[in-house]
């Protein structure tokens, strides 16, 4: 008789949340087997980062069903690497992350397509983001997960009565590591606080006196941050430090090293030159793992819609005992990078100054002397003197073709208002379309900051 056994599948696990229903699913959620093949043809996911939690998070993402994703990462591997980032082996010393770790987890999982990109995420065209369903972030920057928000909130857009599009929201999955500590989060821009948003989560960045440096150093990071911030610029007069290029570090922990030994002050090495200017904490590749564990299963959630997905911020700490925490976070409503901002129509042969002037006028913003920026570029500057003079000549230009004929996109306005009969200063996110004009096929940002 013909062993009609059913052999059990290598996504057994995988096949229990897509292919059965369940009390806590989306609304969406249709389970079976071709959802589980919908997540391999047509969910693609970027993962930003392939550092300690970028490695984790692409085997992780592999081995969770998806077969398109891509990895961008602007670092090459360093020996000090090796103990945490798992992809990577001696041999490798000196390559791109991105490249080295593609090409590992495809050799390990099969089916799976990676590519790579070896360059900073500024580099990239704005459209190269848009081609991904979701976005996991495996960064250790707090400016990289800025830029990254930036970006995916460029992508929104609302409508009239100030309701997110639902088609213009691009999911983002947001992990860090801290020693023992992590969190994971996840991010629906126009629905749950952005990154700018909770911003203030962040601690502020420690900071050395100037004077304790250059006189009486007691640490192992002061002689470090002597080498950094005093000595390089005394010997490379006008020359930038740059904190990615070894022979620079290699300075910088040199002149550390002598620091140190005038002061008899142990402790300096290479390792941690780079954490005291990198500002690095150091990783456990223990809490990578479980907060990539955590990031990749809230991926499948809103890939699939097996489960209902974070609400919105996990906190992990192991460093005595374990403790876990969901926190619901509220999104800031006036948030400059993902709230909605104020909905402005205009005729396309609206000059910069007229439209100034009708800021002062409009009910909902009421901004007199306003100054206005555009993707970061000054349209008109009230002060100070010399960037007024430079940007009067823009006053007569109609704001159309200073915004470059796009039918719709978002300024900053920086003016006054008048509160209780005080003056105070205020910023404001302008949503400006031009009525009667079509719209462009090749804008790359609509909404968003």
């Amino acid at each position: 008789m013909a062993d009609t056994a059913v052999q059990p599948s290598r996504s057994r696990d995988l096949d229990k949340l897509l292919l059965r229903p369940g009390n806590l699913v989306g609304p969406s959620f249709e389970p079976g087997p071709e959802l589980r093949e919908d997540l391999k043809e047509y969910a693609k996911v970027l993962v930003v980062g392939a550092g300690g939690l970028g490695c984790e998070l692409l085997k992780d993402l592999a081995l969770s069903g998806f077969r398109e994703l891509e990895v961008i990462d602007m670092d090459r591997i360093e020996v000090s690497n090796l103990n945490r980032q798992f992809l990577f082996r001696l041999e490798d010393v000196g390559k791109p992350k991105a490249e080295v770790a593609a090409k590992r987890v495809m050799e390990r999982v099969s089916g799976v397509n990676i590519v790579p990109h070896f360059c900073r995420i500024e580099d990239k065209e704005l459209s190269f983001f848009s081609n991904f369903s979701i976005i996991a972030l495996g960064l250790d920057s707090i400016e990289a997960r800025s830029y990254i928000n930036a970006v995916v909130c460029g992508f929104l857009e609302y409508d009239s009565d100030d309701n997110p599009l639902e088609e213009t929201v691009k999911p983002m999955v947001d992990g860090g590591t801290e020693g023992f500590k992590g969190h994971a989060r996840v991010i629906m821009p126009g629905l749950t606080p952005c990154f700018e948003c909770t911003i203030w989560l962040f601690p502020p960045q420690v900071k050395f006196p100037l004077c304790t440096l250059a006189e009486t150093p007691r640490t192992a990071a002061h002689c470090i941050e002597y080498a950094h911030l005093i000595k390089w610029d005394e010997v490379h007069s006008g020359k930038a430090f740059d904190p990615d290029d070894p022979k620079h570090m290699k300075w910088v922990y040199d002149e550390a090293v002598k620091r140190a030994e005038l002061f008899g002050i142990p402790g300096v090495t290479y390792s941690l030159t780079q954490g005291v200017v990198k500002n690095i904490i150091p990783a456990i590749a223990s809490t990578n793992a479980i907060i990539s564990a955590a990031c990749a299963m809230e991926t499948l959630k809103i890939a699939s819609g097996c489960s209902k997905t974070l609400s919105n911020y996990l906190t992990y700490n192991g460093a005595e005992g374990l403790h876990t925490k969901v926190t619901e976070f509220v999104k800031d409503k006036d948030c400059l990078v993902c709230g909605p901002g104020v909905l402005v129509e205009l005729d396309s042969s609206l000059t910069l100054e007229k439209f100034i002037s009708l800021l002062e006028e409009h009910p909902k913003l009421q901004l007199s002397k306003a100054s206005i920026t555009h993707r970061g570029k000054n349209l008109y500057m009230q002060a100070p003197p010399v960037l007024e003079e430079m940007t009067r000549s823009n006053l007569s230009q109609p704001l159309f073709e200073l915004m470059g004929k796009i039918s719709k996109d978002v300024v900053h306005a920086t003016g006054t208002v008048k509160k209780n009969d005080t003056k105070t200063s205020s910023l404001r996110k302008l949503r400006v379309v031009f009525k009667g004009v079509d719209e462009v096929a090749d804008m790359d940002t609509a909404g968003g900051a």
